[in-house]
Order: structure tokens, then C-alpha cells, then sequence
């Protein structure tokens, strides 16, 4: 594995080299235009402000984010046929959502090139998936989009996801709490503690309480997802299957 990069405090060559061979070993290409996946890599933590802009990879996250959708969906369209539009959303989903992007994105070794505040714990949940999503987008933009979908199939779907597996499992935790809690007589909500703003983006905290006994809280950048992560660390609490 390439050792960790020095970005963006000095652009030697040596360290360029090892951007280009980290890129080289998840994309299986050699890019084009390097500054693209400098930006892609450097969270606005670490990056340098410059005439009231702060230079970082959200607007190539944002567009990386709907290049990803967009490939997935292709892909999931021609391999189910005869499904219909909600189980292709649904399967879609759990390839990109952010649980599944931050674990995909350090098995391909995202987290030896990220630049971030690493002493932010808060970061540390989502800026790998976030990441991932801005290097798609800096390979959009560097190479195309038949290029760009390419990738995202051969290198990030087909290699990391069993979508017979995908398919098969329920990663719904909230509907599962709820299913738990009626077959069981309990009451169930959702309690959303508190929103924490850091820069253009909130962050939501909920917590489950099952018979007004406070259970898991859980975190996210949409009240969804918080109930989501709140739900799950719930599961893992009754150990709910």
C-alpha cells in the first residue's frame, strides 16, 4: 500500500507520484489531469482559503455523488429487466448509501490519501464515502462518463458488491425496530436530539426510545439517516437479527 500523502502543504514530485500511483491502483488508469484528484482528495479541513473561498472536494462530491447514482442505476436497469422502479431504487441505495460508500472506500485504500482533520471524530464517519464520491466526480470530469461508468462497475460495483447478497438483505433498520416493537407490544419513537451545524452542512442526532426506554442514537447528514444509524445500533443492542 502507497504510504500517506503530504497534500496540500508541498507538491513535490515524490509525493505526486504517489498520488498518481494511488489513483492508477483504485481507477486501473493513469489520470490525465492531476490537480482534479488533488482537489478530490482534500476535505475542506485542510484546505487553504484564498478571497473568502476554501478550496476542498464538495462541489466534485456533489457532482461524483449523481455521476455514481447515475452509472449504478444504468447498471441496475439492464441487469433486472423485469423489476420494477422501486426494488431498482431500493438496490441502488444500498450500494451508495454512506455506510456502504465508507467501508467500500477504504477497502480500496481511500483512507491512506484522504487530507483531513483527523482529530474530528464526526469526520471520520463520513469523509471516506464523501471522498470516494469526489474522485468519481474528478474522473467524470478527467475522463468522461462511459470512462467514469466504467470504473464505478468494474472497479467499485462488480469487485465489492454480491448483489444476490445486496438483494437479500435487509438494511431497513428502522422498519425492523418497528416490525420488533409490534410484535412485542411496545411503543416506539424517534427523537431527534439536536442539529449541529458545521460550515453549509447539519448534522442530525436522533435517538430511539422503545417504551420510553432510551436506546441507540444515531447520527447523519439527513434526519433519515440518523434514524437510520440510530436504528441500527439499536438492532446490535436486542440483538435483532
Amino acid at each position: 500500500m502507497w504510504n500517506l500523502l503530504k497534500f496540500p502543504g508541498g507538491n513535490s514530485k515524490k509525493e505526486e507520484r504517489k498520488l498518481i500511483t494511488a489513483i492508477e491502483t483504485i481507477t486501473g488508469f493513469t489520470p490525465s489531469n492531476l490537480s482534479l484528484y488533488k482537489l478530490a482528495i482534500l476535505h475542506t479541513s485542510k484546505g487553504r482559503e484564498s478571497n473568502g473561498f476554501r478550496e476542498s472536494n464538495e462541489r466534485l462530491e456533489y457532482l461524483g455523488d449523481a455521476i455514481l447514482g447515475a452509472a449504478v442505476a444504468d447498471y441496475l436497469f439492464k441487469k433486472y429487466p423485469f423489476k420494477d422502479e422501486g426494488f431498482l431504487t431500493e438496490i441502488r441505495s444500498r450500494i451508495v448509501n454512506r455506510d456502504s460508500l465508507n467501508v467500500l472506500a477504504r477497502k480500496i485504500g481511500i483512507n491512506h490519501i484522504v487530507q483531513y482533520d483527523n482529530k474530528n471524530a464526526q469526520l471520520q464517519r463520513v469523509v471516506l464515502g464523501n471522498t470516494l464520491e469526489a474522485i468519481v466526480g474528478a474522473v467524470y470530469l478527467d475522463k468522461g462518463y462511459l470512462r467514469c461508468k466504467k470504473f464505478v462497475i468494474d472497479k467499485l460495483v462488480q469487485p465489492y458488491f454480491n448483489l444476490e447478497l445486496v438483494v437479500q438483505t435487509n438494511l431497513n433498520y428502522k422498519s425492523k425496530i418497528i416490525e420488533w416493537t409490534q410484535r412485542n407490544g411496545k411503543a416506539v419513537r424517534f427523537e431527534l436530539m439536536e442539529i449541529r451545524k458545521e460550515r453549509n452542512q447539519k448534522e442530525f442526532a436522533v435517538q430511539v426510545f422503545i417504551a420510553e426506554e432510551p436506546m441507540g442514537v444515531g447520527f447523519g447528514f439527513t434526519k433519515k439517516r440518523a434514524e437510520q444509524d440510530a436504528a441500527m445500533k439499536t438492532c446490535q443492542q436486542l440483538q435483532i437479527e
